[in-house]
């Protein structure tokens, strides 16, 4: 699983009692490295766990060949990555389990919770039980084995259901703010966005930018200057292998990098195009203003 990710993606492997092998980004794509991945694979090895971070596809063909070369299983975590197409499919779409994120920041909502997404019945089913206390389909109050309160309630979901019905129109307010920060920010020396891979049909759910040396400023220096002028900004994760349960000395030099780089713009769906604009003409200013 990716180094750089919200640490809900490990913790998820660790409740198992399984143990999280970290594997270094890749440049390109900001996901699981298909090589450094390759590396890592030992004969304790079940499964490979991309993440489709920031609403950017991982490198899927890579990864399913890796995982049937060695007889690996694929669980996706598309939990930031509503709407995001791998080469016309969606995300989450190509593992043995899609997990995704209702969580309040996320493209679709219902405040908390998600759900998991499988083409297998038979997993289906099993998912069905677990979430339940594991109680019988079939004897009501009968448990066969320990399960989980997974459930969502029907508040939350009357509120997911609601915001799937307008799914394309949510869907393309994102990708319009992301055409609109790409427009405004063009030329801006210093400020890089991901370029668009063959294949990859990305969402907007966080518009994330990397600050290079040419800006003249650090990222945190850039995230402090929008905050002065009243704009919000989110650093990029910190890395797992810098944190306490899953801390390692081992280099994830790629990982590394895009977090001390990476910087997420305001990106809500109801953004405006002026408040657009006034991002864009501070991050301009702080350009123009650095030494």
């Amino acid at each position: 699983m990716p180094d750089l990710t919200f640490i809900a993606t490990a913790n998820a492997v660790r409740y198992t009692g399984a143990t999280p092998v970290l594997v270094d980004a890749d440049p390109g794509t900001w996901g699981i490295d298909p090589a450094d991945a390759r590396r890592k694979i030992t004969p304790r090895t079940r499964a490979i766990l991309p993440v489709h971070l920031y609403g950017r596809p991982a490198d899927l063909a890579a990864l399913l060949a890796l995982a049937a070369e060695h007889g690996l299983d694929v669980v996706e975590d598309a939990a930031e990555a509503h709407g995001a197409r791998y080469h016309g499919r969606p995300v989450g779409s190509f593992g043995r389990f899609g997990a995704f994120s209702f969580y309040g920041n996320k493209i679709f909502t219902t405040g908390e919770g998600g759900a998991l997404v499988t083409d297998d019945p038979r997993l289906a089913a099993r998912a069905r039980l677990l979430r339940d206390h594991a109680m019988d389909a079939e004897r009501r109050y009968y448990h066969p084995e320990v399960g989980f309160n997974y459930r969502m309630t029907n508040i939350e979901a009357a509120l997911g259901c609601s915001q799937l019905e307008h799914a394309a129109e949510i869907l393309a307010r994102r990708r319009a703010i992301a055409a609109a920060y790409d427009a405004r920010l063009a030329g801006l020396r210093g400020l890089t966005a991901p370029a668009a891979r063959p294949g990859e049909e990305s969402v907007c759910w966080m518009y994330s930018v990397l600050v290079e040396p040419g800006f003249g400023l650090d990222r945190d220096a850039v995230c402090a200057g929008l905050r002065a002028r009243g704009i919000d900004s989110r650093p990029f994760f910190i890395p797992l292998h810098a944190m306490p349960p899953y801390r390692t000395d081992a280099p994830f030099p790629a990982a590394t990098a895009l977090s001390r780089r990476g910087i997420n713009l305001p990106s809500g769906t109801a953004l405006t195009t002026a408040e657009i604009e006034a991002v864009c003409a501070a991050l301009w200013e702080l350009a123009k203003a650095a030494p």
